[in-house]
């Protein structure tokens, strides 16, 4: 083992019961409503960055934290390989038109320290282009914090072990086999040396205007639950839901007929509800 947590598998730690594991996450996402309304009343900028090895859970993370927001606050970005045309950009430019605007939180899954892991590991970076980034984006992220941009990174740390597992996983799971990447089996391989990048890149981004914040990735439910109180912990937001409304009578029209369903193109209902 080289950065990462020791062995503290889910296979070793008692797991939180789930029925508790949904009562706290419930109780999140409610606190996750307030902190999204309040963002867009006081017209904040909320960027949050994750990162970690391929099959630590961040991407059910995200999911779970953004389940309840909306979309048109809550923007989750998810960037494809770079385009020729982007490889031809400046290499922070196709990041940059996802940036929050006032009232809004955007969610990096996975974001420019691509250039830190994957890239530089892999080759698809030269050694001069790497540490350009590594200058840059210390710079960048200062720039955006003193904007009044809030910048929130996360790295979400799992053992060779659990991962191996997750993989495992992932190849007998026909819902989960899609994420079994190429890339994901040369992470595999290649451990140690995404090890060493990581902790290189670590040592030099992680900046006072914007710490990495790491999480124990072993076990999903903990890293979760853990991962979303941390964030409500770093936003000063207040509960300012609008109050219950009033929906009053619903007016009446008689002149109206709805059209039956027989005249109308519906979908064949090989499942329909119990009438009896």
């Amino acid at each position: 083992m080289t950065e990462e947590f020791a062995e503290n598998t889910a296979r070793t730690v008692r797991k939180l019961p789930k029925k508790q594991y949904i009562s706290a996450l419930q109780q999140m996402q409610v606190e996750l409503v307030k902190l999204q309304e309040w963002v867009r009343r006081e017209g904040a900028q909320i960027l949050l960055i994750f990162e970690g090895r391929d099959a630590a859970g961040k991407g059910g993370t995200i999911k779970r934290l953004t389940r309840s927001l909306s979309p048109r606050v809550a923007r989750v970005v998810a960037l494809p390989a770079p385009t020729e045309r982007e490889k031809g950009q400046w290499y922070f430019q196709r990041y940059i038109e996802h940036l929050p605007a006032a009232g809004e939180i955007a969610i990096f899954d996975r974001s420019w320290y691509n250039r830190a892991g994957v890239e530089r590991v892999m080759g698809f970076c030269t050694d001069a282009e790497y540490r350009e980034f590594l200058t840059s984006v210390c710079d960048l992220e200062r720039m955006l914090v003193r904007s009044g941009m809030v910048v929130i990174k996360y790295w979400f740390s799992v053992s060779d072990s659990e991962q191996e597992r997750r993989f495992r996983a992932r190849q007998t799971d026909p819902l989960k086999r899609w994420k079994l990447s190429p890339m994901d089996l040369e992470s595999r391989r290649r451990w140690v040396d995404y090890s060493r990048a990581k902790d290189a890149m670590m040592a030099r981004t992680d900046i006072a205007e914007a710490r990495w914040h790491v999480v124990n990735a072993d076990v999903k439910r903990h890293a979760r639950l853990n991962c979303i109180a941390h964030f409500l912990d770093q936003i000063p937001y207040r509960d300012v839901l609008p109050d219950k409304v009033d929906l009053g009578d619903r007016p009446e029209h008689p002149d109206y007929v709805r059209p039956p369903f027989s005249s109308q193109n519906i979908i064949p209902e090989p499942f329909t509800p119990d009438t009896s």
